[in-house]
């Protein structure tokens, strides 16, 4: 969700007067029992004001009165909620002359502000998203929209909290708009002879809107929320998780038999043509095409299960081609896919991979496994007791103490092979798991190394002997010659003394 509140502060540095129209559904979300303590903490935001929107809302409620005695109009499509109208807008052409074209009480409240102030800035703060968009559409009424979570994150970094006052809260009737027929509960349907019907949630809408394209409903006014609950469990409250019944009740509580005044509202219609999906429906070979690459190349492998969300996996793919879905979004489509990968990393690894059952019997075996085994194909072998290939009893010591084996190094003599094997005892699927890497070449390198090494050993013994030979046949004669030295140089001596 886009979060608004820079924005917000932009306005209010800006130096312009910044208004708030706080939604009535205020009075369920946070802590207070009437509208001034909220004026209050807005103010303490920098806010130049705070008025509520349900003034906005007298407006509006009071206009759909008006079009009811007028006797112009057979079914009316309250038009308050954003997101219900643009539904309409967009996927039901022929409901669309029903929805009253009437300023929502947003939009309504932002006028009379503006008309108030010409220079003001209008902020409205309320429990809705969809209200972020339709400000957006109609930004000469509104200039930014704030949810109440946003509001109160705003609160919480400043520190702000709430006082009780001793207000009187006066009883609005146009303060029951946030609840489940808030709309029709605030109009004075006592003198009409119109069917007054509330509808909430988007499924109970489509239904209601069919209905009405049909001509089944006549001389009825139809309230309509796309929230379950109206607006008191919208999006944009923080506590949306909590039960809206006690939302509800501060609601009732909080509303009456009074009527807000404000100055008139002047022109209150809102232009809202039909804006459609605007989308394409690809041809036949289009749709084969993505059909296709959905792994769906024949009629037969085209489920229609609706894991998707879609009726059909025609209609998926028209919904491909019209970029509102992905390929993807397809459950059959992602299984096949995900087999097919791990298929291919089975089968593509340089390891043997093998699985047998509790009975010691092959289930599987990749490519490398055969080559190890020499096997022209896995149906050589599958279904067959491992005992041809490999002496059993490790992978039988697995299965009855679970524990693992890792990478022990094992010399397969019938395949003149040496393989490192793990293996591993899925109890849950009850298979067992083995993994053999060839360690063939590293052993023979190894084997290659050691002889090199002893012979190595070998000749530098054999060096050390020899040097120690010539070592002591060098010492034998240097001793000899020293001794006859020693004597001669004796003999020197004395005969000079004499």
């Amino acid at each position: 969700m886009r979060l608004d509140t820079p924005h917000v502060k932009e306005l209010i540095a800006s130096g312009r007067p910044v208004i708030a129209s706080v939604a009535p559904s205020f009075i369920a979300e946070f802590p207070v029992k009437d509208f001034a303590a909220m004026r209050t903490a807005l103010l303490s935001l920098g806010f130049s004001d705070a008025e509520e929107t349900a003034i906005g809302a007298t407006v509006v409620k009071q206009e759909y009165e008006r079009m009811i005695a007028s006797g112009e109009h057979d079914v009316i499509i309250s038009s308050c909620c954003h997101s219900i109208n643009s539904l309409i807008q967009k996927y039901h052409p022929l409901a669309l002359p029903m929805l009253a074209p009437v300023l929502s009480p947003m939009l309504a409240h932002g006028k009379l502000i503006k008309e108030a102030q010409a220079n003001a800035a209008v902020v409205f703060i309320g429990p809705c998203i969809s209200k972020k968009e339709e400000a957006e559409l109609y930004s000469e009424y509104c200039d930014a929209v704030l949810t109440f979570e946003e509001l109160e994150a705003w609160f919480e970094e400043k520190g702000i909290s709430f006082f009780l006052s001793e207000e009187d809260i006066g009883n609005k009737r146009a303060r029951f708009f946030p609840i489940k027929g808030g709309v029709i509960k605030s109009m004075h349907t006592e003198q009409s002879d119109f069917t007054y019907l509330a509808v909430d949630g988007v499924e109970n809408c489509i239904a209601a809107l069919q209905e009405i394209e049909a001509g089944n409903l006549h001389h009825c006014f139809i309230e309509m929320n796309a929230c379950e609950g109206a607006c008191v469990n919208g999006p944009g409250i923080r506590h949306h998780h909590a039960s809206p019944l006690s939302g509800e009740i501060k609601v009732l509580d909080f509303a009456g038999e009074g009527e807000f005044t404000s100055a008139d509202p002047g022109d209150l219609s809102k232009n809202m043509p039909y804006v459609g999906t605007h989308s394409q429906i690809p041809g036949e070979n289009t749709i084969r095409e993505i059909l296709a690459k959905m792994g769906k190349t024949s009629p037969e492998q085209e489920l229609n299960c609706g894991s998707c969300g879609y009726n059909t996996c025609r209609e998926k793919a028209i919904a491909v081609y019209q970029g509102k879905a992905d390929l993807s979004m397809c459950l059959p489509y992602l299984k096949e896919r995900a087999e097919t990968f791990s298929g291919y990393v089975i089968n593509t690894t340089p390891n043997a991979i093998l699985i047998l059952d509790e009975d010691l019997c092959v289930q599987q075996i990749n490519r490398a496994g055969c080559s190890l085994f020499n096997l022209k194909n896995p149906a050589d072998i599958i279904g067959s007791p491992i005992v041809r290939l490999v002496n059993p009893a490790e992978y039988l010591n697995v299965m009855t103490t679970g524990i693992p084996v890792k990478e022990k190094k094992v010399y397969l003599a019938e395949y003149s092979k040496y393989v490192s094997q793990t293996i591993v005892y899925d109890r849950e699927y009850h298979i067992i798991f083995i993994i053999m890497r060839d360690i063939t070449s590293e052993e023979v390198q190894a084997g290659q190394h050691a002889e090199l090494c002893n012979r190595t050993a070998e000749i530098t013994n054999e060096v050390i002997e020899k040097q120690m030979r010539v070592v002591q046949e060098i010492a034998s004669l240097l001793g000899e010659t020293t001794a006859e030295t020693k004597i001669a140089l004796t003999q020197l001596r004395d005969a000079i003394q004499k």
